[in-house]
């Protein structure tokens, strides 16, 4: 990842810049994404997480290499070149393993990392905060540094037995427990300590050390912490650089190394721009970005039925609505409540729980119909506008096509853009 590490060194040299990790596995966030980066002439940094991605299919059903061959085909498709899509692992350790024995879980950990890597995946975000069974929680700082270097040493014998550009890592992390952020929310949102980022350096550069791997430290680039932005599933919490000015200045003290911020989502464009300017230079953005692709599909859906008429619409809305009623496993944990609390939770929670249940046949089957049909009785403009106001203005000023899929990835890329402007404020100079 040579041009991540020049980013990050023109970062540390003064400059403003900074790269956001669009965190999805739905492929038309991943072609916006795609499509964006070769609008603005830039590379797209493209994450899978252990979950979504791993040896096992995840929920996404697809091993590592599988992701990458998706991704690089969309890319072929549209143009880009391979060589500007870098992509990312994140939360890579033993946290879709939590409920076996540390050391069971730390094996299928190092296979995954293995996998990662050998597929071509150069941003490795190791992280082995969570506690498996046996184990005290939460796990101490040695701990997790030290389970951290192990997979960090799996990692450089993978790439060193395929070859190619040299990983760079991510350390520690500062993100609620899945469902937390509610909590962390009613409790106030806590900013990381400086005390608290140097513990977690401080351990982490031991344990490299111990391990032998002296040489990798200048690869690990970034550090995660909470710099005061969050989301529940109805509000935000607004970043507020007063409140980490003591961390910002902090990192400063380190020559390579930035801040990677989580639950960026649904800022403001303002604070993007502050939060790169406050070193928070690596961005991740997951949930908004498949928001605002439910937020398109349901525009059209109400669309449909109005110019079409309940007889020949599709009834996305009310397919998905049943589906998630028959199969709650992806949303009942997160979403509290009495049921018509729980049903405004499912269409419209900021944790877009939605994004679990695109990739089902009936509700592909419903999204294709309903395209279909509005590819056959075109919208007029005045209904367009009604529910999908700037599409209709880019459409009205020949920016866009007429077709609805591009529709919604318009609305995807309005999201990609506050990133893109806060991270590349100069395009040109990113890729060389």
């Amino acid at each position: 990842m040579q041009q991540l590490l020049e980013l990050i060194q023109r970062h540390k040299a003064g400059e403003p810049v900074g790269v956001f990790s669009v965190c999805s596995a739905h492929p038309w966030v991943i072609e916006a994404a795609l499509r964006q980066a070769l609008a603005r002439g830039t590379a797209v940094l493209i994450e899978a997480t252990s979950n979504q991605v791993n040896q096992f299919g995840g929920y996404t059903g697809m091993q590592p290499h599988q992701f990458r061959d998706a991704v690089w085909q969309q890319a072929d498709a549209i143009g880009l070149p391979r060589e500007r899509v870098w992509l990312g692992g994140d939360h890579l350790g033993p946290n879709a393993w939590q409920s076996q024995p540390a050391e069971e879980a730390m094996q299928l950990a190092e296979t995954l990392i293995a996998d990662y890597v050998a597929a071509g995946f150069r941003k490795i975000h190791l992280d082995c905060s969570m506690s498996c069974a046996g184990d005290p929680s939460p796990l101490g700082d040695a701990e997790v540094a030290r389970r951290a270097a192990r997979l960090c040493a799996v990692a450089e014998n993978s790439w060193q037995q395929q070859g190619g550009e040299a990983p760079v890592y991510v350390i520690g992390t500062e993100v609620p427990v899945p469902g937390g952020a509610r909590e962390a929310l009613e409790e106030g949102m806590h900013v990381t300590t400086p005390e608290a980022v140097e513990t977690t350096l401080g351990v982490h550069r031991s344990a490299w050390m111990a391990h032998g791997l002296s040489a990798v430290w200048p690869r690990v680039i970034a550090v995660v912490v909470q710099p005061g932005v969050e989301f529940d599933n109805h509000s935000v919490e607004r970043y507020q650089p007063e409140r980490a000015r003591q961390l910002s200045r902090f990192i400063e003290n380190w020559p390579t190394l930035v801040y990677e911020a989580h639950s960026t989502d649904y800022q403001a464009p303002l604070a993007y721009r502050q939060l790169v300017r406050g070193h928070f230079a690596i961005l991740k953005v997951g949930p908004a970005l498949t928001f605002a692709l439910r937020e398109a599909l349901f525009a059209l859906d109400h669309i449909e039925r109005e110019w079409l008429g309940e007889h020949q619409a599709s009834h996305l809305c009310s397919t998905l609505e049943h589906v998630m009623c028959e199969r709650p496993e992806q949303w009942r944990r997160y979403y509290p409540g009495k049921p018509h609390q729980q049903h405004l939770h499912r269409q419209y929670s900021l944790s877009d729980r939605v994004r679990y249940y695109w990739p089902l046949p009936e509700v592909c089957a419903a999204v294709d119909s309903m395209l279909d049909n509005l590819r056959r009785h075109p919208v007029p403009q005045a209904l367009l506008s009604q529910y999908l106001p700037e599409q209709a203005r880019a459409i009205n000023a020949g920016q866009l096509s007429s077709d609805p899929q591009d529709w919604v990835l318009h609305k995807i890329s309005e999201v990609l853009a506050d990133y893109a402007n806060a991270c590349q404020p100069d395009t040109r100079e990113l890729v060389s």
